[in-house]
């Protein structure tokens, strides 16, 4: 009886590849495990065992695998469950899900390499010309890459050839597979067991006594024995003893102590939980309730609380709850800005039961995390993280917290699959029989209408914690300051004059701009032309710091015009302001203190977060301007005054969820003004003081625009009425991506008649020297989501049947945001 196995590529392929395995690893084979099988000509890939069976593929000869990689599963069913359901809802390939769900170290991708045999017998006059030449580059180096053996012999078919020297049993080829994964070794050292009784002990130190820098660092090792149980490292001696490393390695050397090594872990937490227990307010226990009791009939809470009424202790509590009933706890947040602080409250409460996964972390210390969770081991108890950490191999998952749950961070943009960490998140939930809360100030329209609808539980906290107030909102009216000429750069005098009075309180301040840069536009007075990307349709933004102009889509630069590229004239000015140029007018106007930026630009690196927050947090810095990365739910003491630069650039964009995104953002940002016991301010900068959004903002109307935006989304058909998924086509020829997207529109019309909009160009139809073109469908609520995907697969087979299209991309995302 033959044996095969289906197994889940790392590739974007639409369906699953059979390998043919024999009866002894039949028997060894679980889905989950990986497995080095070829593909191609010359290619061998890591893939996931998905299926073991005894049907034989119909179109084509199964090959057998190379080899198997793990003693037991490294993805669990519940894994391989949740990546079908992801492939099959976004309409992806499962090769994507898989490459966006394990670390990259454990997808090893294979170099063919040739190796010599030790022991063979070289006849030169047995060997052709080729051959010998083979033979000779081998005996020089240990092995070569099939590539190189191109180059040697200047020919690109050279497996005839050294399949001949396999069968002269001179040479071996080999799929060498790389592993990545390098555990951190730690040194430690041991005092050598002969010396481990009093006699021995007064021996020894007699011994020493010419050698005092030896002595010495011995008796700190029993200073520091007698101190902590815990294995000691050289470093911490060396530290302790005030002694150097050479002297203690030279103790090594005479055999007193032992030096060993031991694999440690890149995230270990050395503190202690140090805060025992948590004290909730009224409000806070009765929300703690209400959820409670809505979780035990909905599989979903909506946790609808203010800025800073406390929810994150609410979170803390009910963890608390499902740790001790031995489950798992998962705690998504959208960005890694937020995980810092958070986990320290974490850490503070649960010691080292929290793990932390996110993208800036490096490979080794992904894979640490991952195998944690999958040992289902004491320090995998809470895990934190951002979106990505939906595809954990969780053992026994009991809580998903999704905090902030309206932003749309959680949204994969590129590449597949394009998920939603939120709605994920219910999923994966639900898979482990677990309940999920959604915790949100401004909750998304979406999360809010299913609440209503009872298809999530609802509880509100509308109160802030402590009984602070909530921050006062003022709007300043920018048209009228620029009349009265009561503007300094971008600053009202309103907003001057309540930065001075902050600052003299020795209070901090914060200011929202949602540009980065200096300027977005440099123009022309004389002719009006302002510098355009080569290779995006979006103007240059202006750098002050490194004097450039710079595309935000693909990183185009050059340096600043001192006139202009069109007509030579050298009045050009700069439009519109970033981030960078609110830091430049501060700096000038208030010298005296310490402003900082957080946006793309300056938290590039890993710990680059961290860096900004603590000192803000300590106080090192003044001011802080940013954009949104501030607004999201960080938790600062001393802020008396929150700025919103302008709210038009946010209201006036091209979206239908721009007023409802606007509306989340500036009282996010408002939030986290005054959250100690002073009542904090907020001032809003715009050009339309009277706009609706910017009314219900200043007075805090959720309710209000809820109830308008429903009305609309529901006049104009979008979510959460109808579902939609969005068609992109991409392609470096403009009328072929034109005649592409025409024949796509006319098939799904066909089909779906007026639901179809589009093809349409986006507000930029050019990146990368390559031109874009949407086409939206709607899916009204009694349409089946499952048949409307069927129809659209259809389409895109037919379409990429079409050999004149070839060149032309189509990315499909569902429920875009």
């Amino acid at each position: 009886m033959s044996h095969f196995i289906d197994v889940i590529l790392p590739l974007p392929l639409q369906k699953r590849f059979t390998y043919a395995i024999d009866e002894g690893e039949a028997s060894f084979l679980q889905p989950g495990m990986r497995v080095a099988v070829p593909f191609g000509k010359s290619k061998v890939y890591t893939a996931i065992v998905a299926k073991i069976h005894q049907t034989p593929p119909q179109v084509y000869e199964a090959k057998p695998i190379n080899q198997i990689l793990d003693k037991q599963p490294l993805v669990t069913t519940q894994q391989l469950a949740f990546w079908s359901w992801i492939a099959s809802y976004y309409m992806c390939a499962e090769g994507d899900v898989l490459k966006a769900a394990l670390p990259g170290a454990f997808l090893l991708e294979s170099e063919s390499v040739v190796q010599l045999i030790k022991s063979a017998n070289i006849e030169e006059a047995d060997l052709k010309d080729e051959e010998y030449l083979v033979i000779e580059a081998l005996q020089r180096q240990s092995s070569i890459k099939i590539q190189e053996v191109m180059k040697i012999l200047d020919k690109k078919s050279v497996l005839p050839i050294l399949n001949a020297l396999v069968e002269k049993d001179l040479v071996v080829l080999n799929q060498e597979i790389y592993e990545q994964y390098k555990p951190k070794k730690v040194a430690f050292i041991k005092l050598n067991p002969d010396f481990d009784n009093e006699a021995t002990m007064h021996q020894l130190l007699d011994e020493l006594e010419k050698a005092p820098k030896q002595k010495e660092a011995l008796l700190s090792y029993f200073t520091l024995k007698a101190k902590q149980p815990k294995p000691i490292k050289i470093k911490d001696l060396s530290e302790k003893s005030g002694v150097a490393t050479a002297i203690i390695k030279s103790l090594v050397k005479k055999e007193i102590l032992i030096e060993y090594q031991e694999k440690t872990d890149r995230l270990s937490y050395g503190g202690e939980a140090s805060e025992k227990g948590i004290k909730l307010s009224e409000l806070q226990q009765q929300a703690f309730s209400e959820i409670k009791e809505g979780l035990k009939e909905l599989e979903v809470c909506l946790f609808h609380g203010i800025t800073s009424s406390g929810k994150t202790e609410v979170y803390i509590k009910l963890i608390e709850e499902v740790i001790n009933s031995g489950k798992q706890a998962l705690y998504v947040l959208p960005e890694i800005a937020l995980t810092t602080q958070l986990i320290q409250r974490l850490r503070n409460y649960f010691g080292d039961k929290v793990l932390v996964y996110h993208s800036k972390y490096s490979i080794n210390e992904r894979v640490e995390v991952y195998r944690h969770i999958l040992e289902d081991s004491e320090k995998a108890r809470i895990i934190v993280g951002a979106r990505s950490s939906i595809f954990l191999p969780f053992a026994n998952l009991g809580l998903v917290v999704v905090d902030e749950e309206h932003e749309t961070s959680f949204k994969q943009f590129d590449p597949a699959p394009r998920y939603h960490a939120r709605d994920a998140a219910i999923v994966l939930a639900n898979l482990f029989k677990a309940k999920t809360i959604l915790g949100s100030a401004t909750p998304s329209l979406e999360s809010y209408f299913n609440a209503e609808h009872h298809k999530y539980a609802l509880v509100n906290l509308n109160r802030r914690y402590g009984d602070v107030l909530e921050p006062e909102i003022e709007i300043v009216d920018l048209k009228t300051k620029y009349k009265k000429k009561e503007m300094k750069g971008h600053f009202s005098d309103r907003m001057l004059q309540e930065i001075k009075e902050t600052l003299k309180l020795g209070e901090q301040v914060i200011l929202f701009q949602n540009r980065r840069g200096f300027s977005p536009v440099l123009e022309c007075n004389t002719c009006g032309h302002s510098p355009q990307c080569p290779n995006c349709d979006v103007s240059l933004t202006y750098h002050s710091h490194n004097n450039q102009l710079r595309c935000h889509y693909c990183g185009y630069h050059i340096a600043m015009q001192r006139k202009c590229m069109a007509c030579d004239s050298p009045e050009i000015t700069t439009k519109g302001f970033g981030t960078e140029q609110i830091e430049t007018e501060l700096k000038s106007i208030f010298p005296e203190y310490k402003t900082a930026r957080m946006d793309q630009d300056t938290t590039r690196g890993k710990y680059a977060y961290e860096k900004l927050i603590t000192a803000f947090e300590q106080q090192e810095i003044d001011i802080l301007i940013g954009t949104q990365m501030l607004t999201k739910g960080l938790d600062f003491r001393k802020i008396n005054l929150v700025g919103i630069m302008n709210a038009d650039n946010l209201l006036n964009f091209p979206d239908f969820r721009a007023h409802e995104r606007s509306f989340q953002l500036m009282l996010q940002v408002a939030g986290r003004a005054g959250r100690t016991k002073k009542r904090g301010k907020v001032l809003i900068q715009s050009y339309n003081p009277h706009h609706q959004i910017v009314q219900q903002v200043s007075i805090g109307d959720y309710a209000g625009m809820y109830k308008d935006q429903l009305e609309e989304r529901y006049n104009y058909k979008y979510p959460p009425f109808y579902r939609l998924i969005r068609l992109t086509l991409k392609c470096r020829d403009y009328s072929k991506t034109n005649d592409a997207a025409d024949w796509i529109a006319i098939a799904m019309k066909n089909v779906f008649k007026e639901y179809v909009l589009g093809p349409e160009f986006p507000p930029v139809a050019r990146i990368r020297n390559e031109y874009y073109k949407n086409i939206l469908l709607k899916i009204p609520q009694q349409q089946s989501l499952g048949k409307t995907k069927l129809a659209i697969s259809r389409i895109m087979e037919s379409f990429r049947a079409i050999s004149a299209f070839r060149s032309v991309k189509v990315v499909i995302n569902v429920d875009p945001v």
